[in-house]
């Protein structure tokens, strides 16, 4: 019998292939996943970071080994005509009753992309919308949550919160379980009084698992207020005597915040995805499908929803993608598509003077953001491969970029566009466009949060490299978030030093340094020659960051990173911590590393983190 005669005998073999490689995945996954709980509870900041790299990289490398073992296993049988539609049709027969099939058909795209070399889209081999209709969480049940009831009395939200922490407290080591009940039912009843006339919530949904980031763990829900829809969350930080109730966020842009595209993933154990993406879309309503999967530890099934909402778009706008707003960049071509907020990314042929650095570098850059912990501070971003379009839908002056800028990235055949690899990330207002944009007291606020964004990101051992500020961008939330990674480093591999001082005249007037400077030296004296803020702004920013300009500052924070300090972010406001609550004030990123706010948030340490490289 030939290769020709058994399409469906090896198309079984190969969907049934994928559907265990996909099942040893998913349970890779859970496993690592699991792990949180015990991480949180005995502080264990290293090996939670271990798991988090672990699991970034388990996608990549399951898809590459199951391709590798499909190519050995079955060789030229795969490339018979009827072999890539069949093996789709067999799979979907497999997959069709799996709570995640969604995340199921995605894996199935990743390997058969590969084995088959697809350019654009292949409806015939891969799925482009889900095969199946999942049905969407209904309105009174839910299969990712508890239901709670407050009952009568003036301590009903008490103990309703009692029984809630009852329920995760075999989970969480909690401290005082009790006293965390009053103050997040003190906390709920003084905001529903504010938001709602102090209703009392007909329902409180809670999810059932926990969501772990950090040093922190959250439980995350919704009251039900008549018609109205009022999300809570709970943050928790673990100290030595156990876990404590930190805040309560319960206004829809702190919720959206914690969901952020600019944040680490979450670590939550996930039954049914589609239906805890539905519920978190009740309370982020403005918050993309794609971003959620994303935030929930899918990057890649957040991909494939981010390239279906691009499609959507595309079928029912009319606009053209054209060249992005701002000064132009010597490395990326960078453009955008109005009605969709998102921008695309593509690595310049050659790069502008003075870049020194090239395109595998930017690339291992990226590759460093996406296994780094961005601590709200560095944008997501998402890589595509091979993708094509209507020239139509581009301008004039984009397809011009293209032919000048990215031919080795970019074909353009007649009526058909081909970009063999870009980058995708949330379009942001560049800051120096916001800042002469914007009204006073906002750009104020930009140029004061620039510097805090700075200084977070030095926390988090990662230093810009080009600190220009249209290299930086506001969110709708308005913050400033580094998203330009051409010069990004591990601010540990830097050298800052202090200008040493002229000789005499010849060297105060020489455009040359009159002293040796190596690749790796930063002088902080020198970023006021190039932070362009406007006059009335200059001041703002001394009085708040004028540390930033001195070398101590920078040899500080190397300092306690180098002991293997970990410092956590907090994802919300001071002010929704709780004052009475036994934990040390959120550190103030405005003073020096060496003052004693910022040592407080240096002072829990860990066992040293694995030093990361840019190879």
């Amino acid at each position: 019998m030939t290769s020709e005669d058994c399409p469906k005998e090896t198309a079984a073999d190969a969907a049934a292939f994928i559907r265990e490689a996909y099942e040893a995945y998913q349970a890779q996954f859970l496993h690592i996943t699991k792990r949180s709980p015990d991480r949180f509870n005995r502080r264990d900041w290293s090996g939670a970071y271990q798991d988090a790299l672990e699991r970034l990289d388990l996608y990549t490398r399951v898809v590459k080994r199951t391709v590798n073992a499909l190519r050995h296993r079955l060789g030229d049988r795969l490339n018979t005509p009827a072999a890539g539609p069949e093996m789709k049709a067999a799979y979907t027969g497999l997959i069709r009753r799996r709570d995640d099939v969604e995340l199921a058909e995605t894996f199935f795209n990743s390997v058969v992309r590969k084995i088959y070399a697809v350019v654009g889209v292949a409806p015939r081999l891969e799925f482009i919308a889900s095969e199946f209709k999942i049905p969407r969480i209904e309105d009174r049940t839910c299969p990712v949550c508890d239901v709670y009831r407050p009952d009568a009395g003036s301590d009903g939200l008490v103990r309703m919160f009692r029984d809630i922490l009852g329920f995760y407290g075999a989970e969480l080591q909690f401290q005082d379980p009790d006293a965390d009940a009053r103050r997040i039912a003190e906390r709920t009843a003084s905001t529903l009084r504010d938001v709602a006339g102090g209703a009392r919530p007909d329902m409180v949904e809670m999810i059932t698992s926990v969501f772990y980031r950090d040093k922190a763990a959250y439980i995350i829900g919704r009251m039900r207020i008549g018609n109205r829809i009022q999300p809570i969350a709970v943050a928790f930080l673990s100290r030595p005597e156990g876990a404590a109730a930190d805040a309560v966020l319960m206004d829809e842009s702190d919720v959206s915040i914690l969901f952020s595209f600019t944040r680490s993933y979450f670590h939550v154990v996930v039954d049914r995805p589609m239906e805890l993406v539905n519920f978190l879309k009740t309370l982020t309503p403005l918050k993309r499908v794609s971003e959620l999967y994303t935030a929930i530890g899918f990057h890649k099934h957040g991909k494939s929803e981010l390239y279906r909402e691009l499609t959507r778009n595309l079928e029912t706008a009319a606009d053209r993608f054209d060249i992005a707003r701002g000064e132009k960049g010597m490395v990326m071509l960078v453009f955008t598509l109005p009605s969709f907020d998102v921008v695309f990314k593509i690595i310049k042929d050659r790069f502008d003077y003075p870049k020194t650095t090239n395109p595998r570098d930017v690339r291992n850059r990226y590759k460093l953001v996406f296994r780094h912990d961005r601590a709200g501070r560095l944008v997501d971003a998402q890589e595509f491969q091979e993708l094509t379009f209507d020239t139509a839908r581009f301008s004039p002056a984009l397809l011009k970029a293209f032919r000048e800028n990215a031919a080795e990235t970019v074909t353009i055949e007649g009526d058909r566009l081909r970009i063999r690899h870009l980058y995708t990330e949330r379009r942001l207002t560049p800051l120096d466009i916001f800042i002469e944009e914007a009204p006073e007291s906002e750009s104020r606020e930009a140029v004061l949060d620039y510097g805090r964004s700075i200084k977070e990101l030095a926390a988090t051992n990662i230093f810009p490299g080009d600190l220009f500020l249209k290299n930086f961008g506001v969110t709708s939330h308005g913050r400033v978030v580094f998203y330009d990674y051409d010069e990004l480093c591990l601010l540990t591999d830097c050298n800052f030093r202090k200008l040493p001082p002229a000789r005499g005249y010849d060297d105060e007037m020489s455009s040359e340094p009159w002293f040796f400077v190596d690749d790796k030296d930063i002088f902080p004296e020198e970023f006021r020659t190039f932070l362009r803020f406007p006059d009335h702004l200059k001041a703002v920013f001394e009085n708040a960051h004028a540390d930033l300009f001195d070398a101590d500052f920078w040899h500080g924070v190397q300092e306690r990173l180098k002991t293997g300090a970990v410092i956590h972010i907090f994802p919300y406001r001071e002010s929704l911590r709780f004052r009475d609550a036994p934990h040390p004030r959120q550190p103030d990123l405005s003073k020096s590393p060496l003052d004693k706010p910022f040592k407080i948030g240096f002072k829990e340490t860990c066992q040293p983190q694995p030093k990361e490289k840019i190879s």
